[in-house]
């Protein structure tokens, strides 16, 4: 075998003789695709250069659909109290939500709730684990229309 591909990276072939390509224009699975996530470092609630070009895509995909709502969720890692996890996340997605509206997104479009350290992304207690944990994730709320 020459190739190694997994399938589910190979198009398909449907009824209609058509491919199966990109996610619809506008679909929170575009969306995903652009990326919806961004992490920040330990304790922090400021957005890491490393993430602003997450942000910008995330705004001018926004921009292009303004029929669609999102929700931030703030996330943290499992080390501190539950009550400082639910502040920090807080303003970890505030922080998400002013730089999106920075870049010329209506904030009435943005909403944010903070899941302080309740949903982690990956289950353990390492350094690797809680970078994964420390996030802020955009969610497409309401459809296009």
């Amino acid at each position: 075998k020459t190739s190694s591909t997994a399938p589910s990276s190979t198009a398909s072939t449907v009824s209609s003789g058509s491919t199966v390509s990109a996610p619809a224009p506008g679909s929170a699975e575009e969306f995903i695709t652009i990326g919806d996530r961004v992490y920040f470092d330990f304790d922090k609630s400021g957005i890491r250069s490393s993430d602003v070009s997450t942000l910008n895509d995330q705004a001018a995909w926004l921009k292009r659909y303004p029929n669609v709502t999102i929700v931030v969720e703030g996330h943290c890692d499992e080390r501190g109290t539950r009550e400082y996890n639910l502040a920090l996340g807080e303003r970890r997605a505030n922080a998400v939500k002013e730089y999106l509206v920075g870049r010329g997104v209506s904030a009435n479009r943005i909403d944010t709730i903070s899941y302080g350290k309740e949903r982690p992304a990956v289950l353990g207690s390492n350094d690797s684990v809680w970078q994964q944990n420390r996030r802020g994730v955009s969610v497409i709320k309401g459809g296009v229309s």
